[in-house]
């Protein structure tokens, strides 16, 4: 445990957020992205920050790793690519479902016991492919079908019930809550619902670039590094096929990452240099951009990062500008619109 009385929960308040990234066609700052950004130092200080980084928020998915390592500190027996699943936003490939099955079967369970909400695959080209072979929505393409499984294992591993294990107060949520708030140092402010079904808990984006250098600096096998080490080594399973956040860790060695609905990207070196981003308006097209230009900031060769720059504007067809990071994000600030 990294503490034994977190801090106060972060204050609910309407954001302060700045603007985060430009929309630029032919040197013009045809749109603003409004947001926030944080970078931790390898000693966990704030080198950089932007907008509001201490207001609550919903991390929506980017929590997932921390949810993991709660689940192994209570009892889960997962690792490698079903570990890498349990801690998934995963595309619905067969890959997903066939490692959410055998959760379950490790488990003795079926997909009957899974609480999560049906739906179809996440990655569009796998989806159209359903819709096309006249399938129809499941719990199992839900992209968090691999972390209920987990839950449920959880469950079962304590001797806890089952059928209500998405509820705030049962014995496996309060131990997550737990271990959310020793891993971000804080309090958790609310308490809602995620799209899936599971209790979402509210926490300020600081906590949230905390938890995850925690996990990455921690000793190895440790819960938090099972995690890690499990992502790493299956960003697939925890993502899918030509997904960007699966893409940024192969990018940068070492590095963990997590997005989340609503524009929010977490990501955390092995030496504990850690980066988080909200984009208020949700938009998935100003989170790689911007999540880039914060790993720069932190210290990671920009060479690496130069396929995370941002998406083109098209034009009659041809690119004629892109989706970028402001200056202010720059480690070198230049001209505006250049």
């Amino acid at each position: 445990m990294y503490s034994s009385s977190p801090a106060d929960a972060p204050v609910v308040r309407e954001p302060l957020h700045a603007p985060v990234a430009h929309l630029v066609r032919g040197g013009v700052v045809e749109g603003i992205h409004y947001g926030s950004v944080v970078v931790l130092g390898a000693d966990g200080r704030v080198e950089f920050q932007l907008g509001d980084i201490e207001a609550a928020f919903y991390p929506r998915s980017a929590v997932k790793p921390l949810q993991a390592v709660a689940m192994l500190r209570a009892g889960l027996p997962l690792d490698g690519a079903l570990l890498s699943l349990a801690a998934a936003s995963h595309s619905g490939e067969e890959r997903h479902l066939a490692g959410t099955r055998r959760i379950l079967e490790l488990a003795g369970l079926t997909e009957d016991d899974l609480r999560n909400v049906p739906d179809m695959p996440f990655d569009p080209a796998v989806r159209d492919a359903w819709v096309r072979e006249g399938r129809t929505p499941s719990r199992l393409a839900q992209n968090c079908s691999g972390k209920h499984a987990a839950m449920l294992w959880t469950a079962k591993v304590n001797g806890w019930s089952l059928e209500d294990y998405l509820d705030p107060g049962h014995p496996l949520q309060q131990a997550i809550q737990e271990i959310v708030e020793d891993l971000t140092g804080q309090r958790v402010a609310r308490v809602s619902v995620d799209g899936c079904g599971a209790p979402l808990f509210s926490i300020s984006l600081h906590g949230l670039a905390r938890a995850l250098s925690r996990i990455t600096t921690a000793a190895p096998g440790t819960p938090e590094a099972r995690v890690a080490d499990a992502m790493r080594a299956h960003a697939e399973m925890a993502s899918g096929a030509g997904r960007d956040v699966a893409a940024l860790m192969r990018a940068v060695p070492g590095l963990l990452a997590k997005d989340g609905f609503e524009g929010v990207q977490v990501a955390a070196l092995p030496d504990g240099r850690a980066i988080a981003v909200k984009i208020a308006d949700g938009a998935n097209r100003a989170r790689i951009p911007v999540a880039a230009a914060a790993l720069v900031r932190a210290g990671v060769d920009p060479e690496s990062l130069t396929a995370f720059a941002g998406e083109s504007l098209l034009g009659g067809g041809e690119p004629v500008g892109r989706v970028r990071a402001v200056r202010a994000l720059d480690a070198v600030v230049l001209p505006a619109c250049a």
